[in-house]
């Protein structure tokens, strides 16, 4: 009867082609995951990955075990963080991947009541602007917007993701505000480069009413942060396309200014990601139906929409 911890080192090492990540997910030493995938090898009497000093890749008998194993080993793990729920309590690390900026202002002040609900979860949030992988990289969820749902997750919609035009009132003083979309060509663009492809961003503006229009700049600066983006913006270096969530706090304080803003881009949902198999681990429910909760009882979504 093998160990979960080796069945868990040889199911996520597979899933990462890598021992590293493996121990990383696991909070393991590389060496330690390595070993215990070697005790599963000479248990079995077979080799289950090929080793090169490019990664890991699976032989056909590992390929052959990782479809028998993967299933049953999520089925218990989900039972075993299941287990306390017979004392009405869900328990265990909740792991949970966000953007800074959303997660500081939407999701942590949510945590005074989510604890005070179930002392026994332990959130460990990372605060990043990179989509992860739920299940190579071991989280349980993730929040964000503007990309693909990925294949075998789900995901509870929480507001649309909404990005606008934005700049500092000095900088307005000193040019004539564009009326439409096109007069922006003529005015210094603080442009995002995406971190994932190296691609400017553009954004397909809509209004109001329905129309369609770019929302092209002249390049005055580019950076592949969003928050420094802002920042710029706030010191009046020129226009730049914000989200909702990351424009409101400075828009509340008129420190930053819609510019046309009966115009926005809808990239998508702003949403809940976690895994779609049925047996869910607790900890994971009961969050992911919380934040839903809370985002429709603040009214959040409204909150966060620019139409």
């Amino acid at each position: 009867m093998e160990t979960l911890i080796t069945l868990e080192s040889f199911v996520r090492s597979a899933q990462a082609s890598s021992f590293s990540a493996a121990a990383r997910t696991l909070g393991l030493t590389p060496a330690a995951v390595s070993q215990n995938v070697a005790r599963l090898e000479a248990r079995l009497g077979v080799r289950l990955f090929q080793r090169s000093t490019r990664g890991l890749k699976l032989t056909e008998s590992g390929e052959r075990f990782l479809r028998e194993v993967s299933g049953g080993l999520d089925t218990l793990q989900a039972a075993i963080a299941n287990v306390s729920m017979s004392a009405g309590q869900p328990a265990g690390t909740l792991k949970v991947s966000m953007a800074p900026v959303f997660g500081r202002g939407y999701v942590v002040p949510l945590l005074r009541e989510f604890l005070s609900r179930y002392p026994a979860v332990v959130p460990d949030w990372h605060l990043d602007t990179r989509p992860v992988d739920l299940i190579a990289e071991g989280f349980d969820a993730a929040i964000g917007g503007g990309f693909e749902l990925p294949s075998g997750l789900v995901a509870r919609e929480l507001a649309r993701a909404h990005v606008v035009a934005v700049a500092s009132p000095a900088y307005l003083g000193r040019i004539a505000p564009p009326r439409k979309p096109e007069d922006l060509r003529e005015l210094e663009g603080l442009l995002l480069r995406a971190p994932q492809s190296g691609r400017i961003r553009s954004w397909p503006l809509r209004s109001r009413s329905g129309e369609e229009a770019s929302g092209e700049m002249r390049p005055r600066m580019i950076l592949n942060d969003p928050e420094a983006l802002t920042h710029c913006a706030l010191m009046g270096l020129g226009i730049a396309f914000v989200s909702m969530p990351d424009a409101l706090p400075h828009l509340k304080e008129g420190t930053l200014v819609r510019v046309l803003p009966d115009w926005y881009a809808d990239i998508g949902p702003i949403a809940l990601y976690y895994a779609g198999h049925r047996q869910l681990p607790a900890k994971t429910r009961v969050f992911v139906d919380f934040v839903v909760e809370e985002f429709k009882r603040q009214g959040l979504a409204k909150l966060l929409s620019a139409s």
